[in-house]
C-alpha cells in the first residue's frame, strides 16, 4: 500500500532539491566566528559592553555587506534585527531612521530619474552631451564634472545635485551607448561615468559653503576656535585645490578603472540623427521640464522660505504622478529605489547609535591621547588622515563634522597647528572623505543603485580616490593656503 506522502508527493525540480539556496557559508561562517569570540572578550578600557557589543555588530554589518554572503538589504536587516534581540536598541529607535528627510531625498531622487527615462528627456539631454563631448568616453566624463562644478555653489544638496540631476544624465547616456547592468555591459561606459560623477559630487561640495549641507555647519562650528568662514573665503580656500582635483579626477580614473569604450567618433553624428527623429518636445517632456525647473529652483532658493530639499522633492515627485508623468506603478517597479531605502536607513540607525553609545567619542578620545606624544607636524597629519578614515563609520557628512569636527579640531589647534589651516582642512575632509564607500552621503546609494559597480569594487575604487584626494588637498591644497597665508 502506497503511504500518504507517496501519494501525494511531486517530481522536484532541480532548484528545489539543491541542499541549501540561503546565505554563502564560508563567509557567514568567518563573521559569524569571529563575531562570536569577540563578543565574550572584555570591551576596550573606556566602553561599556553594550558600546562594545553594538560596535561588533556594526563591524560585523559592514564586513557583511563587502563579502555579501546575502543582498545588501538582508545583511542590513540581519544587523538590525541582532541589536533588537539583545536589547542594544529598542524597536521603535531602531526603525526611525526610516523616517529620515535623506533617506527620502534619496528614494526621491531614484523616482525622479525614472521620470526622465520614462519620458524620454534623459535621452534627448545625452543626446546633446554626445553632440558637444560624445567623440570619447573621457570628453562625457568632463561634460558631466562641469555640469556638477556649476550647479554645485547654489544647490546645497549634493544629494539633490548628484542623484536629482547628474545621476539621470549618467543612466541616459550608459543606456544610449549600450551600458546597462542587465545586459553586462557596465564596463562599457557606465561604471566609469557612475564613479566620475559620484567622486566630482564631492569634489565640489568641499569647494563651496553653499555645496554641502554640513558646510555651514563646519563653518559655524569653526568659532570655536575663533575662525571665521564665509562664503567668500571658503570658495577662495577651495578654488585652486579643487579644479586642480576635477581635472585630474576624470583622467585618474580613466586610468584605473577604464571604460572599455574609448573612442565614438561617431557619436555626434549619431547623436544629432537621434535628436531629428525625436522630434519636438513631447507634452510629458515638456511636464517633466517644468517640474524639474521647479525642483531646481527649490533647491536652490527654497530654504530661504523653509522648504528644504526632501521637502521640494516629495513635491516634485508628487506632481510628477499627478501630471501622469509616472505611474504608482513605475515607482513600485523601481527595486533599485526600495533596496536602497531599505539598506540605508538601516545603516544611518546603526551609524547614529554608535554616536549614541559614545563610542565616537571614546575613539576620539584614545586619537588625541596618543597624537600627544608626535611632533606638530606629524600629529597634524596623522589627525587629518584619521579624521578622513572615520567616514567608514558614517552615513552623512554632516553627523561626520557633528560628532568629531570639535574635538579634532582642538586638538590638531593644541599641537600648535595654526587655526584656519586646520578649520579649513576638516572641514572640507568631511564630504571628500565620504566616496569612501556606498552610503558615505546621500547621494552615494543613488549612484551605486544604478548597479554599475559591484560593492567591493566600489569600495576599492573609493580608497585609490581617497589617495588622489589627499595627494591633490596635501600638495596643491598646502601651497596655496600657504599663498593664501594660512600657515
Amino acid at each position: 500500500m502506497l503511504k500518504l506522502s507517496q501519494i501525494f508527493a511531486r517530481k522536484r525540480t532541480p532548484q528545489e532539491t539543491q541542499s541549501w539556496t540561503g546565505a554563502a557559508l564560508a563567509p557567514s561562517f568567518i563573521i559569524l566566528i569571529t563575531a562570536f569570540a569577540l563578543w565574550f572578550m572584555p570591551p576596550p578600557t573606556g566602553l561599556e559592553v553594550s558600546a562594545w557589543h553594538l560596535l561588533i555588530i556594526f563591524l560585523g554589518t559592514i564586513i557583511g555587506i563587502i563579502l555579501k554572503p546575502l543582498p545588501m538589504g538582508a545583511i542590513a536587516t540581519l544587523g538590525l534585527s541582532l541589536c533588537v534581540i539583545t536589547n542594544l536598541i529598542p524597536l521603535q529607535q531602531s526603525l526611525s531612521s526610516f523616517s529620515s528627510p535623506i533617506v527620502w531625498l534619496v528614494l526621491s531622487a531614484f523616482f525622479i530619474a525614472r521620470g526622465f527615462v520614462k519620458t524620454g528627456l534623459g535621452s534627448r539631454i545625452a543626446y546633446y552631451f554626445m553632440t558637444f563631448l560624445g567623440r570619447s568616453s573621457l570628453g562625457l566624463s568632463y561634460g558631466l564634472v562641469l555640469t556638477d562644478f556649476f550647479l554645485s555653489p547654489v544647490i546645497p544638496s549634493n544629494t539633490a545635485r548628484g542623484g536629482g540631476i547628474i545621476f539621470p544624465i549618467v543612466q541616459s547616456l550608459s543606456n544610449e551607448y549600450g551600458s546597462s547592468p542587465n545586459t553586462n555591459s557596465q564596463r562599457k561606459i557606465g561604471a566609469f561615468l557612475t564613479q566620475v560623477a559620484f567622486q566630482a559630487n564631492l569634489v565640489t561640495s568641499a569647494m563651496f559653503l553653499t555645496a554641502f549641507a554640513g558646510n555651514p555647519l563646519a563653518a559655524k562650528l569653526a568659532k570655536e576656535v575663533g575662525v571665521i568662514m564665509n562664503w567668500g573665503t571658503w570658495a577662495i580656500a577651495g578654488i585652486v585645490p579643487g579644479l586642480v582635483h576635477l581635472a585630474l579626477l576624470p583622467l585618474f580614473l580613466f586610468f584605473i578603472y577604464p571604460p572599455t569604450l574609448k573612442k565614438t567618433p561617431e557619436a555626434p553624428e549619431l547623436a544629432r540623427k537621434k535628436l531629428k527623429e525625436m522630434g519636438p518636445l513631447s507634452f510629458h517632456e515638456i511636464t517633466m521640464l517644468l517640474i524639474f525647473a521647479l525642483l531646481l529652483v527649490l533647491w536652490i532658493f527654497g530654504g530661504n522660505f523653509g522648504v528644504e530639499p526632501t521637502t521640494a522633492a516629495l513635491l516634485g515627485l508628487s506632481l510628477l504622478l499627478f501630471t501622469g508623468v509616472l505611474s504608482w506603478d513605475d515607482l513600485l517597479q523601481e527595486k533599485a529605489a526600495w533596496d536602497t531605502f531599505f539598506w540605508l536607513a538601516i545603516l544611518l540607525g546603526l551609524a547614529g547609535a554608535l554616536s549614541d553609545y559614545g563610542i565616537i567619542k571614546w575613539f576620539g578620545s584614545g586619537v588625541e591621547n596618543f597624537v600627544g606624544l608626535l611632533s606638530k607636524p606629524v600629529a597634524f597629519a596623522v589627525l587629518s588622515i584619521l579624521y578622513f578614515y572615520c567616514h567608514y563609520f558614517f552615513a552623512s557628512g554632516t553627523a561626520h563634522i557633528t560628532s568629531l569636527y570639535v574635538m579634532f579640531l582642538i586638538a590638531i589647534v593644541s599641537t600648535g597647528i595654526p587655526a584656519p589651516l586646520a578649520t579649513f582642512v576638516l572641514a572640507v575632509f568631511a564630504s571628500l572623505s565620504s566616496g569612501l564607500t556606498h552610503y558615505g552621503t546621500g547621494a552615494a546609494p543613488v549612484f551605486f543603485g544604478g548597479n554599475f559597480i559591484p560593492v567591493r569594487t566600489w569600495w576599492r575604487l573609493g580608497f585609490l580616490c581617497s589617495l588622489l584626494t589627499l595627494l591633490v588637498w596635501s600638495v596643491v591644497g598646502g601651497l596655496w593656503w600657504k599663498f593664501l597665508g594660512y600657515w
